[in-house]
């Protein structure tokens, strides 16, 4: 009895062999902000929380660009996390705002609200969608290769990079006389490929920033895959 079960189970695990996918991935945290914002401080805090005791959560921290002309000039603000959070409010009907966190492109929340936040962390955890491993690793010299598995649906493979500490002295506007120290800095954003369910290898230059991070997002906007450089950079 055992064989014959033992044998069936094999033929159904050839009928439908193991996704690599299955494991977990982290849950993926962008945070809108500017140092020009005086409500930021506290959510930019938390996301460095995020970043120093958490590896099931990947956070980037996205600076925008239009608090630039509103006293202080943000050093690491990008117009493609502008571009990125505007499509955002488009999708939720909220806007633009800062603090805001976006957790796995799923759901827009007040970055300051840890309690919200969090919550929609333990729930992406559960319930968001997977549909294929991602893996990045540097391949010497100023190379990354991405590994996009096999699975079911369509995303579009986002390299990301960013720095991991910096601090700074805030000489004008809302915070002006403050040091910030801020984590996950994001300092370039671009779209790589198109995944459609085949395996997919993508070898692209290092991207601007100390460390880099893959980011497979669906047609809708969610986030249906994501890693981060194995064993980081320096």
């Amino acid at each position: 009895m055992l064989s014959r079960l033992l044998t069936s189970l094999g033929l159904i695990a050839g009928l439908y062999p193991f996704s690599g996918f299955a494991a977990e991935r982290p849950v993926v945290v962008e945070l809108y902000t500017s140092q020009g914002c005086s409500s930021c401080p506290p959510a930019n805090a938390y996301l460095n929380e995020l970043s120093r005791d958490r590896r099931d959560v990947l956070p980037l921290a996205f600076h925008v660009t239009y608090w630039d002309r509103l006293g202080w000039k943000d050093p690491y603000s990008l117009q493609a996390a502008t571009d990125r959070q505007e499509r955002y409010g488009h999708r939720f009907g909220d806007g633009s705002y800062t603090p805001e966190i976006v957790v796995d492109g799923a759901a827009g929340l007040v970055g300051s609200h840890r309690g919200d936040v969090g919550s929609a962390i333990e729930k992406a955890k559960h319930e968001s969608r997977t549909a294929t491993s991602v893996s990045v690793t540097k391949t010497g010299g100023d190379q990354v290769s991405i590994q996009v598995g096999s699975g079911s649906g369509a995303g579009k493979v986002l390299l990301i990079g960013f720095d991991h500490d910096h601090t700074t002295a805030i000489g004008r506007g809302e915070n002006s006389g403050r040091t910030l120290r801020e984590s996950n800095i994001v300092r370039s954003v671009r779209s790589v490929g198109q995944w459609s369910g085949a395996p997919l290898q993508i070898k692209e230059r290092f991207p601007e920033g100390q460390d880099v991070a893959v980011v497979l997002e669906a047609p809708d906007g969610q986030i249906i895959g994501a890693s981060r450089l194995a064993g980081g950079s320096s």
